[in-house]
């Protein structure tokens, strides 16, 4: 049953004492949502992050444009030297350190392994520089700390949040029939206000019931029209970076039908949609799905499901109990099935069982470092850009679906390769104890399968510590939790 602490969190470290109840060892850390355990003064808020974004956009657009506008390379210089004045690589790797102390470092792994699935559920794609200032933030703040509530309050907080709602456009969907779209100055200037169907489709489609809602085009285009209104005050001197809100002279006039319900023109539309969505059959059919992919295998039974159904029934889906219910099937299929890892947890598991120090730059120099414009920030980059290698930036996602939680998406030759790689990388970077200690690997091993003697066994052949790392975290036991 070693492989639980693998698939519901990130397996054990080397010298780390096995739960004597590993059920209850897991279903405890999703009760409540503790503080971060990153060491340091402060962590900043979206709305603080969003600073440096105006910072960026407004200069980038206006400024530096209109500087350089007949010297390509110095407008390319400026906008290098830019992106370090702001932080715009900096930012992203902090989140990365951010995202991964709680993976390996605090209490909590378990929580923080479903955190990664709520930003993976509620992607931000990698748009308007949204990576560098402001998704890790938003996975932060509307996500993770809503873990203790329902998935009802998840989804509106999600669903309003600004990085969201300039993610899926929803700053450029106006009614046609609002005030601002009634405006002599759109028929002149040829500039039509139009519904922008983005975020109402991914809220149905890949936030709430999915497909088997059984949602048409008109279910989409009434949904986006109880959308017009929600977004930031465009002015010139944050661009879009001000608050969202509703602003009403955006809003499509009169009544909208979804799915066969009637809602009311206002600011009040959007709050009884998502509760509805929410309280659909296929919602909690689709999100139970979802759970039990992510951590029990890519078919999940209907028997699997089922729990978990019934435990966001019973509390109103109430994320503890959801999650708990999840915890607890996985528990019980734990010797029937294994999940194929994805790469950042897969990356995360080797770090944790090798008993890696994983050093990250502390807090107080990546901040020195981002004030001096240290160029490249060392280490601090470097976190992006292995996960970017092994196809799985957490903020960093091509589509609004996020990434595949499906085995054959990661098993590539090519990304099977990456993680022989890193694996190596991970030997010689991070200070692992197996440089310097030769009974690491069966420190490892032992804590972590049920099988010592046949992994051991496999180990034996290689000649180095080096040579076993790379074996150890790419073989089939660990690839699969």
């Amino acid at each position: 049953m070693k492989n639980f602490f693998r698939k519901v969190a990130f397996g054990l470290k080397p010298d780390e004492k096995e739960p004597s109840d590993p059920l209850v060892w897991a279903q405890k850390q999703v009760e409540k949502i503790p503080e971060f355990n990153w060491t340091g003064k402060h962590i900043y808020s979206e709305k603080e992050m969003r600073k440096y974004w105006i910072t960026q956009r407004v200069e980038e657009n206006t400024t530096l444009r209109k500087k350089y506008k007949n010297d390509p390379e110095g407008l390319r210089l400026a906008e290098r030297q830019l992106r370090y004045d702001t932080g715009k690589e900096f930012w992203r790797a902090n989140e990365i350190c951010i995202r991964h102390s709680e993976g390996i470092r605090s209490n909590n792994p378990v929580l923080a392994k479903l955190w990664y699935f709520w930003g993976n559920h509620f992607t931000i794609s990698d748009t308007q520089t949204l990576a560098s200032f402001s998704t890790g933030a938003y996975q932060r703040e509307f996500l993770r700390a809503n873990m203790d509530k329902t998935f009802e309050t998840m989804a509106i907080q999600a669903t309003l949040a600004w990085p969201m709602i300039m993610h899926l456009d929803n700053k450029d969907n106006i009614g046609p029939k609002s005030e601002s779209g009634r405006q002599e100055w759109r028929r002149k200037e040829k500039k039509p206000a139009t519904i922008n169907e983005n975020h109402a489709r991914e809220l149905m489609e890949l936030h709430t019931i999915s497909p088997d809602g059984g949602y048409t085009q008109e279910d989409v285009i009434e949904l986006a029209k109880i959308m017009t209104g929600w977004r930031p005050k465009w002015t010139k001197k944050k661009d879009n970076g001000n608050d969202v809100g509703f602003i009403s002279k955006y809003h499509e006039p009169g009544k909208k039908i979804v799915l066969g319900k009637e809602y009311k023109r206002g600011r009040k539309g959007i709050e009884l949609a998502i509760k509805d969505l929410v309280k659909h059959p296929s919602c909690r059919e689709f999100i139970a799905t979802k759970l039990c992919r992510y951590l029990i295998t890519d078919n999940p039974t209907p028997e699997m499901i089922a729990p978990v159904v019934k435990a966001w029934e019973q509390s109103d889906g109430f994320l503890p109990e959801v999650h708990k219910a999840a915890i607890k099937v996985a528990f019980e299929y734990n010797d029937k099935y294994r999940k194929f890892q994805n790469p950042e947890n897969w990356w995360l598991t080797t770090i944790n069982m090798s008993g890696s120090t994983y050093s990250y730059p502390t807090k107080e120099k990546m901040i020195d470092s981002h004030k001096l414009g240290l160029k490249p920030f060392g280490d601090i980059r470097w976190q992006g850009w292995f996960l970017e290698d092994l196809g799985c930036h957490p903020y960093r996602q091509k589509q609004p679906n996020g990434f595949s939680d499906f085995e054959k998406d990661w098993m590539s030759t090519e990304m099977i390769i990456r993680r022989i790689m890193y694996a190596k990388k991970a030997f010689h970077k991070y200070n692992v104890n197996d440089q310097i200690s030769d009974d690491i690997h069966e420190k490892i091993v032992r804590n972590n399968f049920d099988n010592p003697d046949k992994i051991l066994k496999i180990l034996s052949k290689a000649k180095t510590n080096e040579e076993k790392h790379i074996l150890l975290f790419n073989l089939p036991e660990v690839l699969k939790a």
